[in-house]
This record gives C-alpha cells, sequence and structure tokens, in this order.
C-alpha cells in the first residue's frame, strides 16, 4: 500500500543544535511529504535556522500542510525550556481559524499528549491546560483524529470525541509502572533495547480511520 505522508511528532533533536538540524535534514528525505513539529527537545530558533516554519524567532512553529484531501494541522506544544507542554494562546487561535476553514478531514498533531497516561514520570510533563483544546477539537467536525508523540509508547485513548493516538518511539521505549518490579525512575523506565516503532493510520473515503502499531527491525 503506498504512503502519502510521514508525520514525525517532535523531538527531532535531542539537544536542539543546529548540527542536529542539518543531519536530520538530511536523513528525513522520501518521495512523500515529511511532516515535522518540534517536541521538548527542540530549540525553536535552531530549528528554524534549518528547517524553517512559520513565525519568526522564539515564537511556535505551526503549520498546516494539505496532503491530497486531507489537512495536517501541526501545532508546536513545546515551551521553551521545559520538558512540559502548552499550546499557547496564539497556536490555539491560529488552530480555530484552522479547523474553520477547513474543506475536508484534519488531522492535529502535536508532540505532548492532552490526557494523563498513568504513568507516573510521563505524567506530570504532558500538555498543560488542554480544556480549550479538548473543546476546539470537540467542536470541529471535520478532525478525524489527534496525533501525538512525546511518550515513547504507542497508546490508543480518545480527547474530544475523537480518537488520540500515540506514536511508539523509534530511538526508545518508555516502559510502563506494570513493568518495572522496582520504584519506577528515569534509569530504568528508559528502554534502548526495544526496535523503533512506527504508527500506520490508514483513512477510507468514508472516513472510517484505522491505525496499525508496528516495530521495525532495526
Amino acid at each position: 500500500m503506498p504512503l502519502d505522508a510521514i508525520l514525525i511528532s517532535g523531538d527531532i533533536a535531542d539537544h536542539g543544535a543546529v548540527a542536529e538540524y542539518e543531519e536530520a535534514r538530511a536523513d528525513l528525505v522520501a518521495d512523500v511529504p515529511v511532516l515535522l513539529l518540534p517536541g521538548n527537545h527542540d530549540v525553536r530558533t535552531a530549528y528554524r535556522k534549518v528547517l524553517g516554519g512559520d513565525g519568526t524567532g522564539d515564537q511556535p512553529i505551526n503549520r498546516v500542510v494539505r496532503v491530497g484531501r486531507v489537512l495536517f494541522a501541526l501545532c508546536d506544544s513545546s515551551i521553551p525550556g521545559r520538558h512540559d507542554g502548552r499550546l499557547a494562546p496564539e497556536t490555539l487561535a491560529w488552530l480555530r481559524e484552522v479547523l474553520a476553514s477547513a474543506d475536508g478531514p484534519v488531522f492535529v498533531a502535536l508532540h505532548h499528549p492532552p490526557i494523563e497516561l498513568r504513568h507516573p514520570l510521563m505524567d506530570p510533563i504532558m500538555l498543560g491546560e488542554p480544556a480549550e483544546f479538548e473543546e476546539l477539537i470537540r467542536r470541529s467536525t471535520g478532525v478525524v483524529a489527534v496525533l501525538a508523540g512525546h511518550a515513547h509508547s504507542a497508546v490508543a485513548s480518545t480527547f474530544g470525541g475523537r480518537p488520540l493516538l500515540l506514536a511508539p518511539g523509534v530511538v526508545s521505549a518508555i516502559r510502563p509502572p506494570w513493568l518495572v518490579a522496582e520504584e519506577l525512575t528515569w534509569a530504568n523506565a528508559v528502554d534502548l533495547a526495544e526496535p523503533p516503532g512506527v504508527s500506520f493510520h490508514v483513512l477510507d473515503d468514508d472516513g472510517r480511520l484505522t491505525t496499525h502499531f508496528r516495530t521495525v527491525p532495526a
């Protein structure tokens, strides 16, 4: 089955260095659109310098991209210097306009999941103040799903009455608390041995979304 687009839901770099973005730009090349958005490890000024993006300086990097009949609203949920997330007022205003003018199905993508995952390490660094965002999703009939990352774990839930689908990690996985016998810490939660994972989303003509979570041999 041919791909229409590849979405990378944040943390393009580890330390936010220009050299990292230059390496990513060289690697992230495909014969379909490659859609990027910032995560908590990214630095907006360096990201913009190499990868571009709307706005200037340290303002949120929000983009809307059309792939065929589908719109991707790529929202910057990062907070400079912090690991938790938030959708700034200007991002919410931008997203409201995008959704109001959409003439087809829309995927809304961001880095930070807007719900608790019942994970003691990840929940403190999820998306803060999600209520206005949730109401916006709930009222926007064109939204097919909300796509996120950050948790390094394949997770399926709902948000604003729509599917919420979290992509697994491509470098490491985060173990859930029920897989660790001792007290959970970042030292024993991060699993560097688990193979990379991807989410494969299929949107049918009738609007049905089917998602497959798969590991990829390293």
